[in-house]
């Protein structure tokens, strides 16, 4: 309603100073126009356009200014549209040692919580949904689909996973194995599996391999290369191992003890997904349409007038050949 008075007041301002501006113009047509005192037949039109031009850009702008903007997120997304992040996260004891970060003086759980909070940073959350598989001596599925990061968030800080397993020896292989599983029920190419780990030594068999559905593998190490002694061995991020377990996967390894994961490993994830519109031509659309469209005349049209408007071309060349 405000929009229509508005634009009414615009119209019948603009009629009344185009109607001035003929009548000045008549007065000293010719100084304006030349000897013939008149402008060429086309100009009898621009009142009529910028009259019309004025008026439907005020009621575009006005429109703009009065629709709410829409934030658009993954409510404007199907459940099939949305990517899946598989988090295979080692909750081992050796997790605990106190020998990452750039001086060292983090434990490798907490920055393997630091990494991911980094990618979590840089990637669109909301148009996911997060899987995390706990590992140590078996794999646990600790939550399956959700879109709350602020559950993930729970589960990196020190939530102490490790006492649901049996103590013994980390066994990656049966984390990567239920990804694959929990994987395939997905659409192709719609899953990115992170396993963020300080190593496991990798046998010759049993591995299974990512189902179509996964389109990047990304294995983050953590811990120093010097270790530290736990559990009678020598414990120390198995680069090695994370290799060729990245390399059996089609996957990335990423050394994180001390660097955080490049942009360009999480590509996939930062780029939004397109929202589908059912409206996809409305009164937002058409506002600017119009604006675009009467802004774009009147600038032509000043133009236009300027070159073509007149005849005091035709007599300006005439005098120069005298």
């Amino acid at each position: 309603m405000v929009a229509t008075g508005i634009t009414l007041l615009v119209f019948a301002l603009a009629s009344i100073a185009e109607k001035i501006h003929h009548r000045r113009c008549r007065r000293t047509g010719r100084l304006a126009f030349g000897p013939e005192g008149s402008a060429r037949a086309w100009t009898y039109l621009v009142p009529y356009i910028r009259v019309v031009c004025i008026t439907a850009l005020t009621w575009s702008l006005i429109t703009l200014l009065n629709i709410m903007p829409k934030v658009f997120t993954n409510k404007g997304l199907p459940e099939n549209r949305l990517r899946h992040v598989i988090i295979i996260l080692d909750v081992s004891p050796s997790m605990k040692i106190v020998d990452s970060g750039i001086d060292g003086g983090v434990s490798r759980a907490s920055r393997a919580s630091q990494v991911l909070t980094s990618i979590f940073d840089r990637i669109q959350t909301d148009q996911a949904m997060f899987s995390v598989i706990a590992v140590y001596t078996g794999a646990k599925p600790v939550v399956i689909d959700t879109i709350d990061m602020d559950v993930i968030a729970n589960i990196m800080n020190d939530l102490p996973l490790d006492y649901a397993f049996e103590f013994g020896k980390t066994k990656l292989i049966e984390g990567i194995n239920m990804a694959t599983v929990m994987a395939a029920q997905y659409d192709n190419d719609s899953t990115t599996v992170i396993m963020l780990t300080d190593g496991d030594t990798v046998p010759e068999s049993g591995m299974s391999s990512m189902p179509p559905s996964v389109a990047k593998v990304l294995i983050i190490g953590f811990g120093s290369r010097q270790g530290e002694f736990i559990d009678g061995h020598q414990s120390r991020q198995d680069s090695q191992s994370l290799r060729t377990i990245a390399r059996r996967l089609g996957g990335e390894y990423y050394d994180a003890n001390a660097r955080h994961l490049p942009t360009n490993a999480i590509k996939s994830l930062a780029e939004a997904i397109p929202l589908a519109r059912k409206n996809r031509y409305g009164l937002r659309e058409v506002a600017l349409a119009i604006a675009v469209i009467a802004s774009g005349i009147l600038a032509l049209l000043a133009l236009a007038l300027n070159l073509y408007g007149s005849r005091w071309h035709k007599y300006l060349n005439a005098s120069s050949k005298l």
